[in-house]
């Protein structure tokens, strides 16, 4: 009896240990499955948000455009045209600014910059947030290094100054034509031709260069957003005509500001060569006292030298003196007259009209615009005939021997001689071009300037 017993005692117990193990096991496998489960959730989402980012990578970033300081994708743009004669209401007039506003704008902003001052043919730029609601800000650039932002609202303006970089650049080259081809050719900036002929149009009469003549500068270019805008200063530069070397160095010290040569005497004379800038004219007569008159068709004396250029270009003074006529005869035209001295006077003839405030007795100086080019008078086309008095006689300017500038004082020589030393070295250091090189692109531009006459 006592067997039957023990022996369904542990039948029992096998049973239920079989049982809680069977539980174990479940309980086991449920969690495996959810311990699965929630990995490949994670692994499905990690998988979403890869994917996500990468379809946001991928998106185009759009950059805004900006301008004046402005994000113009902000605002409705308007860019024209100043016309001939237009005024600013008949430009604001059509953004729905009153005529009242215009008025006091144009009060509020004259000490800043004058609306006066808006030229025809300069592009400006409208911005308005809402058209509605009328223009926000009229925009001008009165050249390429500042911008006058006009605001509309405040009735008030301000001008912004462009930030310009500064490279140092190194140039040189030999003449076969002519100062202009030769720079052109180098693919120099066309204002540098101009800042040369101001550094040595004292010392050098250009249109008795030849070719072989050289030339070698030292100056900086200016930019703008990585755009070149301009020619800064110019350091030095180097000329050779026919067996004459000239060195112009620039040199800035207190009172001292200009071009010197190697011997520290300065470049600026009292007189100018010519009162018309070298590179927009041509000598079409010379002094001679037994020309044949070309409108008179017989000989007469021609006491002057006429340079022939293109109507309206700028007539210059060519030293500082006192306007002692500004008048008009039948053969003369239009003319100004000027006394520089008790030894020198000038006379400029055939002039389309005068400078702005030129009239007798008014003061002028030295590079000052005194009239522009025209063919009043008698004159068979567009020139100023250029005539040059010494001590009440009519003679030649250019065999003159005419007075040196006042030289460098001695106490001033010891800082210039290291400024003139180092710009020299650095100018004798730059190459010629090649000399074939040169004459593949010689025969380039003439090729080119062929081709724009036919």
């Amino acid at each position: 009896m006592q067997s039957n017993e023990t022996n369904f005692t542990e039948e029992s117990s096998l049973k239920l240990i079989k049982a809680i193990a069977f539980i174990v096991l479940c309980i086991l496998g449920i969690s495996m499955l959810t311990l699965v489960s929630d990995q490949g959730k994670h692994a499905s989402a990690s998988l979403a948000s890869v994917h996500i980012k990468q379809e946001i990578q991928s998106l185009p970033i759009v950059v805004p455009t900006t301008k004046y300081g402005f994000v113009l994708d902000t605002f409705h743009v308007l860019v024209d045209t100043i016309e001939n004669n237009q005024y600013l209401a008949e430009i604001l007039l059509p953004q729905k600014i009153s005529y009242a506003n215009i008025d006091q704008l144009a009060k509020n902003v004259k000490d800043t910059f004058a609306v006066t001052k808006l030229r025809a043919y300069k592009e400006y730029t409208i911005l308005s947030r809402d058209t509605a609601q009328g223009a926000d800000y009229f925009i001008y650039e009165p050249d390429v290094y500042s911008y006058v932002v006009y605001d509309l609202k405040n009735l008030s303006a301000s001008i912004k100054r462009r930030k310009v970089t500064t490279v140092q650049k190194e140039a040189a080259g030999i003449i076969e034509s002519s100062l202009w081809m030769a720079m052109k050719d180098n693919g120099l900036p066309i204002a540098l031709i101009d800042r040369m002929e101001g550094i040595f149009q004292w010392s050098l009469d250009f249109h008795h260069i030849q070719p072989g003549d050289r030339f070698k500068v030292i100056y900086d270019e200016e930019y703008i957003d990585g755009e070149p805008v301009g020619v800064g200063k110019i350091y030095g530069g180097f000329f050779k005509n026919y067996d004459n070397e000239y060195y112009g160095i620039y040199h800035e010290n207190g009172k001292f500001k200009g071009y010197y040569d190697e011997n520290a005497a300065p470049m600026k004379s009292p007189f100018l060569k010519a009162p018309i800038k070298f590179s927009q004219f041509r000598i079409s007569s010379s002094y001679n006292l037994r020309r044949f008159h070309p409108v008179l068709k017989r000989v007469r004396p021609h006491f002057g030298t006429d340079y022939a250029a293109a109507y309206g270009t700028p007539i210059v003074a060519v030293a500082n003196g006192v306007v002692t006529h500004a008048s008009r005869t039948k053969g003369n035209g239009r003319y100004v007259k000027i006394k520089h001295d008790g030894v020198y006077q000038t006379q400029y003839l055939h002039m389309q009209k005068f400078g702005k405030g030129i009239r007798s007795g008014v003061h002028v100086k030295q590079g000052q615009v005194i009239g522009y080019v025209g063919s009043s008078g008698l004159a068979t086309g567009p020139h100023v005939c250029f005539r040059f008095w010494k001590n009440g006689k009519q003679v030649n300017h250019r065999r003159l021997k005419l007075p040196n500038p006042e030289p460098m004082p001695e106490n001033e020589k010891p800082t210039f001689y290291p400024v003139r030393d180092k710009v020299v070295q650095q100018l004798n250091a730059i190459p010629y071009p090649d000399r074939q090189e040169i004459e593949e692109i010689t025969a380039d531009s003439v090729r080119e300037i062929s081709g724009l006459i036919q």
